[in-house]
């Protein structure tokens, strides 16, 4: 039993870790505003499976080592992440039940809503945003979603993960 806990763990792990590094990967200019949260739909993603695997203080200090890697002002990524988890952990029941498109469009507003402090955070160190553009992200990121949660879903299968 403990082999099979220590995989989930590792298996967690690595995924937060290829998340992390595609999040720094270097796109295009025109294409920066369209990159997904990948970390933040791991997290949903993880949270969805396992509610209370997940704790709050590990995404935390995940957000912490985005925030490192990413170069924006520091506890940016782990409140947006923080508020997105507790929103997942209180309606990870209801949202199990959904359509994957119904998931895609809740990964939208999750991820919309982690934007809302990420933009508070730039403004307030003096980047403001203008527009709607802070969106965008979560625009690609529920368009990601969908084949984000097949191929996690593979993994956890793969490695028999419960």
């Amino acid at each position: 039993m403990i082999p099979q806990r220590w995989d989930t763990y590792v298996v967690i792990v690595v995924s937060f870790a290829l998340a992390l590094l595609l999040s720094v990967y270097p796109l295009p200019m025109e294409w920066r505003w369209w990159r997904p949260e990948l970390v933040l739909l791991v997290a949903i993603y993880w949270i969805s499976v396992f509610p209370l695997t997940i704790s709050l203080f590990f995404l935390c200090f995940i957000g912490l080592y985005q925030d490192l890697l990413e170069g924006v002002p520091f506890g940016q990524h782990s409140l947006s992440i923080v508020i997105v988890a507790y929103i997942c952990i209180l309606s990870y029941q209801r949202v199990r039940n959904f359509a994957l498109w119904k998931e895609a469009c809740w990964v939208f507003v999750l991820v919309g809503l982690a934007q809302l402090p990420g933009n508070w955070v730039q403004t307030m160190a003096g980047r403001p945003i203008s527009g709607l553009l802070f969106l965008a992200p979560a625009f690609s990121s529920a368009l990601m979603w969908p084949l984000l949660r097949i191929v996690l879903d593979r993994v956890s299968r793969h490695y028999r993960i419960t």
